[in-house]
């Protein structure tokens, strides 16, 4: 008898994963044997093509499944162009990411995208190229390499939800090819547009209103939940799943070690509902999970939802799913409070919520903890909540996007509001990390005090996302607190969206500059996140794998939460007001802190009579 493969042995291995899945999506339709059969051949060919090291890695990530857990998982995201020119000049910089202490680089879209308006690149028309103005995908390949080198991973955008009405599946659909019109969600009159409009969400009401556009050209209504030129794939045609699987593992061979899979909450349409975050969509994502896991086994899945605490849990996978979905999912939550507290100078909520949904620990997970993004802030804060610490929902959000677009008295912030929506009240905002924490404003007006204050606030997030229990992300330029850019406006693809405010070149003679000038602000703020980032991967009790347990610190203005490793407890104070406060000791000796040592500091911290006294935006981790 011959002796199973490796590649058979993962294959066994992931099939409960796998074909019950697909069979519960697909096992209706006449082609499904034929279908299962073109996967399996997908996967074996994806396997065989996969280059020999990629292999060695995938043995390795095999033998240590906690690699992405590890405190020294740290996150670096940009625009290939607003960070280095392109691909080549990315190379380039490795050494400046490396210094930061930076093992996770997150290229934003990447992939070949339509002429003119793309979403920011979500609008891709060919999955198998680079932006050309990035390069070539050698280029990419060479990069992965020189970051796997590093020991570095690379993250890639894959969209799932949609292609740019440009991609070649799209063009065939448009000349009439019925195979192809099956791959989107076309209709041949507005009757079921309709009937689904009843329920959806307009995702952008101000530049794209309305779920669905109609071509007389070709003679159809076609589902376009962003944009008009971004298509929606019909996942309930199993020749998606089967294309998207085959893009997936040519990125894979590629040297791409984590896929990032945008809009996924969109994958699955239902008549009556928002057609958001349908059981379907959990289904697909495991099968697809399962595929990898099968053919490039160190590949992770980033799953891209930016919803309620409730939600968000479910793409990681909960009941059947638990353990078995995304490896990584964006903690929204955490952001959305970070920014709450800030503005009102009380933790209630923040203690609130994070204590409430989430569960102290996840099952072969882990969070992506982020303070900004490119994407503007929605406050993703449910009126029970709100209610829970006695506030009113709509106006604890209204208060909120007052606070930081500058309007509300007495505002540090200087963000831009984003996609107001009057029906609802939704106002979303925009803006840099270090310009909404204050620091644009005080730097207008000279003040050095406020300046002081905000770059306690940026290093007070900085090292709230390094310990609460993940892989902490920082956006390109917030380790030298880059201020908005408010000459977008000027540039006619993007002056329509006050997203660009927060997406500023990198300053590179500033970054220069910071490196050497350890006093001046950006100094201040990129020596001050390298020491959070080392002091992190110094401290293993900070592994993603420990329970994080939110506490209650008897004292409204600081957040608190412990880190529960079997070699002992972390405890993480932060307070989040621009006044001394005050934290007893007794408390402290009963949540397990022993010797007062504050690994942030690596210093004895001094109780004065016996109370723990933290000054403005102040952070400690005591062991």
């Amino acid at each position: 008898m011959t002796a199973p493969t490796i590649f058979d042995m993962r294959l066994s291995r992931s099939a409960p994963d796998l074909w019950p899945i697909l069979e519960r999506l697909y096992g209706e339709r006449a082609d499904y044997d034929d279908f299962c059969a073109q996967l399996q051949q997908t996967l074996r060919d994806g396997w065989a093509a996969r280059p020999a090291d990629l292999k060695r890695l995938d043995l390795a990530r095999d033998l240590e499944p906690d690699w992405f857990q590890r405190p020294q998982m740290v996150g670096y995201v940009f625009y290939v162009n607003r960070f280095a020119g392109n691909l080549a000049g990315v190379h380039d910089r490795l050494d400046y990411l490396r210094d930061l202490g930076v093992t996770y680089v997150h290229l934003m879209p990447c992939l070949k995208p339509r002429p003119g308006d793309s979403d920011g690149g979500y609008s891709v028309m060919d999955y198998r190229q680079v932006n050309p103005a990035y390069g070539r995908m050698a280029d990419l390949t060479r990069l992965a390499g020189a970051l796997r080198a590093r020991g570095m991973s690379l993250c890639v955008d894959l969209v799932l939800n949609h292609t740019a009405k440009e991609h070649e599946w799209a063009q065939a659909a448009v000349a009439g090819d019925t195979e192809y019109q099956d791959m989107y969600l076309m209709y041949d009159d507005q009757t079921l547009p309709n009937a689904y409009e009843q329920s959806l969400i307009e995702i952008f009401p101000d530049t794209a209103p309305g779920s669905f556009t109609h071509y007389p050209d070709f003679g159809k209504w076609v589902w376009t939940t962003f944009n008009e030129h971004q298509w929606d794939l019909n996942w309930a045609n199993p020749r998606v799943f089967l294309e998207i699987v085959r893009i997936m593992l040519n990125l894979a061979n590629k040297g791409v070690n984590v896929l990032r899979l945008d809009a996924v909450a969109f994958m699955w349409k239902r008549m009556g509902t928002t057609c958001q975050g349908q059981p379907e969509v959990h289904l697909l994502l495991r099968a697809l999970r399962a595929c990898t896991r099968i053919a490039a086994n160190s590949v992770l899945h980033l799953e891209e939802a930016i919803v309620g605490p409730a939600d968000m849990l479910t793409y990681f996978g909960r009941g059947e799913h638990d353990g078995k979905e995304g490896n990584l999912a964006y903690h929204n939550s955490l952001m959305v409070q970070f920014w709450g507290a800030l503005a009102t100078r009380d933790t209630r909520l923040m203690t609130h919520v994070l204590r409430t949904h989430f569960p102290p620990v996840l099952t072969n997970a882990t969070y992506a903890t982020y303070i900004r993004c490119h994407d503007d802030i929605g406050w993703a804060i449910t009126d029970e909540d709100a209610a829970a610490v006695g506030m009113s929902g709509a106006a604890h959000r209204a208060f909120l996007s007052d606070f930081y677009d500058g309007s509300f008295p007495g505002s540090f912030s200087n963000g831009a509001l984003f996609q107001v929506n009057p029906e609802t009240g939704d106002k979303r905002i925009s803006g840099s990390f270090a310009s909404m924490a204050g620091l644009e404003g005080a730097m207008a007006r000279g003040d050095r005090a406020g300046i002081d204050l905000a770059v306690d606030r940026i290093l007070m997030g900085h090292a709230l996302i390094a310990s609460f229990g993940g892989v902490p992300l920082i956006y390109m330029g917030d380790e030298l607190g880059l201020l908005n850019d408010h000459g977008y406006r000027d540039v006619p693809e993007h002056a329509h969206d006050s997203r660009w405010i927060h997406r500023p070149a990198m300053d590179w003679d500033g970054a220069a500059q910071a490196v050497t000038d350890e006093g001046s602000t950006p100094g201040r703020i990129l020596h001050g996140t390298r020491t959070i980032m080392a002091r992190r991967r110094s401290c293993d009790r900070l592994h993603g794998g420990h329970p994080t347990e939110v506490l209650d610190c008897a004292n409204a203005a600081v957040f608190g939460f412990a880190r529960r490793a079997p070699q002992g407890s972390v405890v993480c104070l932060f307070n989040f007001t621009e006044s001394w406060q005050h934290v007893d000791g007794n408390w402290l000796r009963f949540q397990g802190v022993t010797d007062m040592r504050d690994i942030l500091s690596d210093a004895t911290v001094t109780l004065h009579d016996d109370t723990l006294v933290l000054p403005p935006y102040g952070r400690v981790w005591l062991s």
